[in-house]
């Protein structure tokens, strides 16, 4: 039986509960076999982030322990660097020639696709899912970017176990309005961060005194 890997990707600055219920919500939607996530050792497009590459992993896997359905990949912390995509995807093809791979995106990120390196080679490596929120449409969308997904869209996610790689899927996720930046900014104001991330990752980063400095 083919596998499908879900790939998610991020700086994970820290890792949060959106990000594990849009991981998991994917998953359910999509029938992943098991899904990765891959923080960037440098993301190319945004500031560095305020944790250290071995940090930032350390909070990934304990966020995803004791789950069999989510894993930590440290592919990209191990390859330094720019974390471009195309290169984790090269790289992970390799290792898995005949698996489904399908690359999580949100809207938004499908949004700025043309922006990556080598983003037109991204389809003959994995799958796309893109994820949107209730009411999120299609604005914004440019024309090349609207004829990729007429080209590669698909709504049946047995698709993507039929194909390696090409398809483009597109789902709606209930919204969790978290992210890192408010997270990090509450731990400097001195706020309670419980029951936005997992109680491991945030006794991890009270031990590693991270994000007491305003950003």
């Amino acid at each position: 039986m083919t596998r499908v890997i879900g790939l998610l990707g991020g700086t994970f600055d820290p890792i949060h509960n959106g990000h594990l219920r849009l991981a998991l919500e994917c998953a359910s939607t999509a029938g992943f076999t098991q899904t990765h996530l891959i923080p960037a050792h440098l993301p190319p497009l945004r500031p560095p982030p305020i944790a250290s590459a071995a940090q930032r992993l350390r909070m990934v896997e304990l966020a995803t322990a004791g789950d069999d359905n989510l894993c930590a990949d440290p592919i990209d912390i191990v390859r330094a660097g720019p974390s471009y995509t195309v290169d984790t995807l090269t790289a992970l093809r390799r290792e898995a020639a005949a698996e489904s791979l399908c690359l999580i995106l949100g809207r938004d990120a499908f949004l700025k696709l043309r922006a990556w390196r080598h983003w037109d080679q991204i389809l003959d490596l994995a799958h796309l899912v893109i994820a949107a929120r209730p009411g999120q449409g299609d604005a914004g969308t440019d024309p090349v970017l609207q004829q990729l997904q007429e080209r590669h869209g698909v709504t049946d996610p047995a698709a993507l176990r039929r194909h390696a790689a090409g398809c483009i899927l597109p789902i709606t996720i209930p919204a969790l309005d978290i992210s890192a930046t408010c997270i990090r900014q509450s731990i400097a104001a001195g706020r309670s961060v419980h029951f936005l991330l997992p109680e491991p990752v945030i006794q991890f980063i009270q031990q590693e005194a991270l994000y007491r400095n305003p950003t």
